[in-house]
């Protein structure tokens, strides 16, 4: 019987099939790799301010998987990751509606699948331009010097920002004031502008810029409302009384006015100048006055000044006033007078015054000349004044110098006639009441020209010297005399002694000295006595002590030097060799050692005879033979230069008691 699969067991069969299939699939790893990864930017990578931004991120990847594996996009800009999203699709999108400048940046995005990573490469994004500022004002009307509040915003960027705010006057369509301010923080600044005495009708732009990378992106200049500026006070008018010609003597009336605005808190200050000088000035009410007698000092240019802190406002006018008559001339014969003599002064001008002069603020004369014989109480400056109703001027300033001559002139000393050594020696020559310039001339009694002179305005003067010594001592005079005085005529003073003497400690640092210079000549001569006297006993002992025997180079005796003639008065040839042998007679080699032996022995006085005894000092000659050879013989001389030595061998020589017996 044949066996056949129904129905039922051919389904089960597949299923069991496909088990074993889907078994085996899993028991088999799925393998993916990371193709390609990059960005695409929409509608491109540099837009205007405004426009939409689209970031593709578009990944290719293969894999042995029937289904596509999940994986993840991470966005960057500028390095900092700012969107990330898990995705099986091969592209991912970010988009950015109405790019400002602040999405301008270094962009770039990275894929991730299990544990493998790849990064597209960088994608600079640049936007262009800065959205139109905005622009709003305080207030529509101003005065003159008060504040306009100006603010301007740029609503859609992102601080930083930096601002340039300018203040416009319609007509001249100039700028008149230009202010610019970062804000570090906003997007938005307030700036002050005050408005000035010359605006009428002005307005305010905005311009607003922001740093983008190595860029800068400027906006449009946008236009604020107008605003409607109102005097706070016209400008200064004068009004000048009298009218027309206005002469000297005239009461003189000057007033500056203004029209001040209702809105003004407080009055300006209004001040009239002459030239520079203030000469009326209010600060409340709307005029300031001057008022004066018309004089030629009045003449000028004078100018009106109204100011609050803000606003200044000026105006000005010429004042001219005719003269009534000339400033008056006062003439002297002559400024330097000496006693006794006449002094004339007159006073001129062209016209019919009242006149006076004057010396300091006293009147010498009602009249327009003035004589007088002068003394030195009339020296000083005179004018002369001259009156015409109630206009009065000066004249010029006329000095006068009277010189009266030198009563006398005395020369003293300061402190006290007797000056010590070495201390300042002060002479003072002075005079009584003598108009200066005062010739001072000083003298010493025995000199005809004077030692010093000096030119002075003061009655005296002063000669100093520092430090005095001896040689200043003496009589001394001196003479004062100015251009009143004839040159025959000139007053000399009393005649002053002065003594300098030697301070106490100088004395005895002299007598110190001579004591120790006569000592030194004393200690001298008498060390120079005792050497002559020396020297007067040593003299006949050197001419009776033996001449030497002059000596070859091989120390032998020279030919026919006599040995008799060089021997002292009762000289025995045996004395100092009592042993008379051949080696006496034999030449001794020049290897010999010399040394020479001190003694005293007593010799008689040449001049003394035979009965006297006298010492002299003689020395051995004591040759040293070679080794091996004999003792040589020693023979006795005087020593011409030292009398002192000490006797070595007395065996050698004779004692001085001996000396008869040799």
């Amino acid at each position: 019987m044949r066996l056949g699969l129904t129905k039922e067991g051919k389904m089960w069969l597949g299923v069991l099939l496909v088990l074993l299939l889907c078994s085996s699939l899993e028991g088999q790893e799925n393998s993916f790799t990371i193709n390609s990864v990059h960005m695409v930017i929409l509608p491109k990578q540099e837009v205007q301010n405004g426009e939409n931004l689209t970031l593709q991120c578009i990944v290719d990847i293969s894999t042995t998987s029937h289904v596509r594996p999940q994986h993840q996009l991470l966005f960057y800009k500028n390095d900092e990751q700012f969107y990330n999203v898990s995705s099986m699709k091969s592209t991912e999108s970010y988009f950015i509606p109405q790019a400002r400048v602040h999405n301008a940046g270094i962009y770039k995005c990275t894929v991730i699948l299990n544990n493998k990573v790849k990064t597209t490469s960088e994608y600079e994004v640049m936007v262009r331009g800065v959205s139109s500022p905005r622009v709003t004002l305080d207030k529509k009307e101003a005065i003159e010097g008060g504040v306009v509040i100006v603010n301007c915003s740029v609503p859609n960027e992102k601080a930083p920002v930096h601002f340039i705010v300018e203040k416009v006057e319609l007509d001249k369509k100039a700028i008149k004031q230009k202010r610019e301010k970062n804000s570090q923080h906003q997007n938005f600044v307030t700036l002050d502008f005050t408005v000035e005495e010359q605006d009428r009708l002005i307005y305010f732009l905005c311009q607003a810029s922001i740093v983008s990378g190595r860029h800068v992106e400027t906006s449009a200049t946008t236009r604020s409302e107008l605003v409607t500026v109102r005097e706070s006070f016209s400008n200064p008018q004068f009004h000048v009384h009298p009218e027309g010609v206005i002469i000297e003597g005239d009461q003189l009336h000057i007033k500056c006015s203004i029209q001040v605005t209702p809105m003004v808190q407080a009055f300006p200050e209004i001040i009239i100048q002459r030239d520079k000088t203030i000469v009326g000035h209010s600060k409340q009410g709307n005029k300031a006055t001057y008022s004066v007698m018309a004089t030629m000092k009045e003449n000028g240019n004078y100018t009106c000044k109204v100011e609050t802190s803000q606003i200044s406002k000026v105006s000005s006018i010429v004042v001219n006033i005719t003269e009534l008559f000339p400033k008056p001339k006062l003439e002297s014969s002559a400024t330097h007078l000496d006693e006794d003599d006449s002094l004339n002064l007159w006073c001129s001008v062209p016209h019919t015054v009242d006149f006076a002069i004057q010396k300091g603020d006293m009147n010498v004369s009602q009249a327009q000349n003035f004589t007088k014989i002068v003394s030195k109480w009339d020296s000083g400056n005179y004018t002369c004044i001259a009156g015409l109703g109630k206009v009065i001027k000066k004249s010029n300033e006329v000095l006068i110098t009277v010189c009266a001559p030198v009563v006398e002139v005395k020369l003293a000393i300061l402190n006290n006639k007797q000056v010590e050594s070495g201390d300042d020696l002060v002479l003072r020559c002075f005079v009584n009441n003598a108009s200066g310039p005062i010739t001072y001339k000083f003298y010493r009694e025995e000199d005809v020209r004077p030692f010093h002179v000096k030119i002075s305005n003061e009655t005296q003067v002063m000669w100093y010297k520092s430090p005095a010594g001896t040689e200043q001592g003496g009589q001394y005079y001196c003479t004062a005399s100015n251009r009143a005085n004839a040159a025959k005529n000139i007053p000399q003073s009393n005649l002053l002694t002065v003594k300098v003497f030697l301070a106490p400690w100088k004395k005895g640092v002299i007598a110190v000295v001579v004591i120790a210079v006569i000592i030194a000549i004393l200690a001298v001569g008498a060390r120079y006595y005792f050497w002559k006297k020396a020297k007067a006993k040593q003299m006949p002992v050197e001419m009776s002590r033996p001449a030497a025997p002059l000596l070859t180079s091989n120390n032998e005796k020279m030919p026919g030097s006599s040995t008799e003639a060089n021997r002292p008065y009762g000289y025995d040839e045996d004395i100092g060799n009592h042993e008379t042998n051949p080696v006496k007679e034999k030449k001794e080699p020049l290897t010999l050692d010399v040394e020479y032996t001190e003694v005293e022995v007593n010799s008689l006085e040449p001049h003394e005879g035979l009965g006297k005894k006298g010492t002299e000092t003689v020395y051995s000659e004591i040759r040293k033979a070679n080794p091996g050879q004999k003792q040589p013989w020693s023979r006795a001389q005087p020593d011409p230069q030292d009398h002192s030595r000490q006797n070595l061998n007395s065996n050698m020589f004779p004692d001085v008691s001996d000396a008869d017996n040799i």
